[in-house]
C-alpha cells in the first residue's frame, strides 16, 4: 500500500504542481503554526476556528495539513497524502467563502475575499493526487 502511494514517474508537470502548491501553502501554514507573516500562531488560530464553530481537533488538523503538508509537498515526501490534506482543507475553505463570490473583492463592496485561490489550490492538489510527486521527489527516490 505504501509503495503504491509513493509510486510516481519523472513527470515534470507533477513536479511543478507539487512545488507551486507547497510554496503557496507554506506561508499560510506558518501563519497558523508559528505566527509568522502576521498570523495568529497555533493558540490564536485554534481559538479563532473554535470561535467560528469549527471543532478544535479540526483546527489542529488544518494547521498540520497546511504547514507540514506544504513542507512535504516541497520535499516531495508523501506527496499524495499532503496533497489530499491540502485539497480537503481548501474544499472546506471554499464553503466558508462561497457567499463572497468567485473573484476577489476588487471593488471593496463584498464582505470578504472570493474562493478563486482555493479552487486553484484544489486543482493543483488533484494533479499531485493523480500523478504523485513527480520529478525530484523523495517519493520517487524511495520507489526506484
Amino acid at each position: 500500500m505504501l509503495s503504491s502511494m509513493l509510486r510516481t514517474s519523472d513527470d515534470v508537470g507533477a513536479f511543478i504542481a507539487r512545488i507551486a502548491l507547497g510554496i503557496v501553502m507554506l506561508p499560510h501554514g506558518l501563519q497558523k503554526l508559528l505566527g509568522l507573516f502576521g498570523g495568529a500562531g497555533y493558540s490564536g488560530t485554534v481559538e479563532f476556528f473554535v470561535s467560528s464553530g469549527i471543532p478544535a481537533f479540526v483546527a489542529i488538523l488544518i494547521i498540520i495539513g497546511e504547514s507540514f503538508g506544504a513542507i512535504g509537498l516541497i520535499a516531495g515526501f508523501l506527496s499524495r497524502l499532503a496533497a489530499l490534506g491540502i485539497t480537503i482543507i481548501m474544499l472546506g475553505a471554499i464553503t466558508v467563502h462561497l457567499q463572497n463570490g468567485f473573484f476577489m473583492n476588487w471593488d471593496g463592496t463584498a464582505a470578504g475575499e472570493g474562493y478563486e485561490y482555493h479552487l486553484l489550490a484544489v486543482g493543483l492538489g488533484l494533479i499531485v493526487l493523480i500523478k504523485g510527486g513527480g520529478l525530484w521527489s523523495v517519493d520517487r527516490a524511495m520507489t526506484r
